[in-house]
């Protein structure tokens, strides 16, 4: 696992197309908040220490975060991802000699396996500075990895306004996530600067300063062109969950659970299902419910950080907090919430 790593998420956006009444990291990916997807992400890659950046409603990611084991810096002002980063300045202080992990709060399907894969390509190749990448069929709207031909590491980050036409069929995208050596990125992030149309500071300009210093930048393919995917807007929400919804289902049908019928069944992320249990259509299972092996659940039955043991059948009911012995049957007139 990552000797000496850190990690900042990056939280502060207001995502003002969610017409939500909370911010675009707390909105949830199958009833669980992006953050803490990112978050659990980081933690399973061996992460030690995590400090979340806020901005908008800041309280509200403050209150979610506490008791965490998790620190939070203000980022009152929203003036890019770099400015965000700059914010956590006395994190990253306390962590020289360390490399750090930046991520974004609202990619939910950043996946710890390339988080570590990519840790150990960043430190086995002595680089100062390591971003993850994706290949997209279409990159429209993403920076783009432009790389030297003779030595394969990193040469720019270019964004797609700031593209010509050639630079723009590179199908190889910024996926806003990055591995620094602390050190190097606070030499050079007080030289990022705001001079560009936006008036903002770019953490991609970080890897430029690095590349003009020499600095080793590289880029770390990730197998998954999905988990660079995040949500501006209720559609783009919806696209998330389903194709969350379906790699759960999938991964318990593939450990032996029956699903004959996916209509209206929805499992959340932190379940976990034995195998030889049927799942009917309109079951949603939720929080961190446990069943067991050889249970028959729904139709229409709906379970909330349920532990059901072996054996259980649990028809047309909705449960919050319960524990099921095995064998227990439960119907619809013994529902208790």
């Amino acid at each position: 696992m990552p000797e000496k790593s850190c990690a900042i998420i990056l939280a502060a956006g207001d995502g003002k197309r969610m017409r939500s009444n909370r911010p675009k990291v707390l909105t949830e990916v199958l009833f669980k908040p992006m953050l803490q997807w990112v978050m659990d992400a980081a933690r399973r890659a061996g992460v030690q220490d995590v400090c979340v950046v806020a901005g908008h409603m800041h309280e509200m990611v403050e209150d979610f975060v506490k008791g965490k084991g998790v620190e939070c810096a203000l980022q009152l002002e929203r003036r890019g991802t770099g400015h965000a980063v700059m914010m956590a300045s006395d994190f990253l202080n306390r962590h020289r000699g360390w490399n750090v992990l930046v991520l974004s709060g609202d990619a939910p399907f950043m996946s710890d396996e390339f988080i570590e894969k990519a840790y150990w390509d960043h430190v086995d190749n002595g680089r100062a500075a390591t971003v993850i990448s994706a290949e997209l069929a279409d990159p429209t709207g993403y920076g783009r990895i432009v790389r030297d031909r003779r030595t394969g590491l990193v040469a720019a980050i270019v964004e797609q306004k700031d593209a010509d036409a050639e630079t723009k069929e590179i199908r190889e995208i910024n996926s806003g996530t990055y591995w620094f050596q602390v050190d190097a990125l606070l030499d050079i992030l007080q030289h990022i600067t705001s001079d560009n149309a936006q008036g903002e500071y770019y953490l991609t300009d970080a890897i430029k300063l690095l590349i003009q210093r020499r600095k080793r930048a590289g880029a770390f393919i990730a197998g998954n062109p999905d988990m660079v995917l995040g949500a501006n807007d209720c559609v783009q929400l919806n696209r998330l969950n389903e194709l969350a919804r379906a790699s759960v289902l999938h991964q318990l049908m593939l450990e032996g659970v029956e699903i004959p019928c996916r209509d209206g069944v929805i499992v959340g992320p932190d379940v976990q299902v034995g195998a030889a249990t049927r799942i009917l259509p309109g079951t949603i299972l939720r929080g961190n419910t446990r069943v067991g092996c050889g249970c028959v659940l729904g139709p229409n039955t709906i379970l909330t950080d349920v532990t059901a043991g072996d054996g259980c059948v649990l028809d047309s009911v909705r449960l919050t907090g319960r524990q099921v012995a095995p064998g227990t049957v439960v119907e619809p007139a013994e529902t208790q919430l």
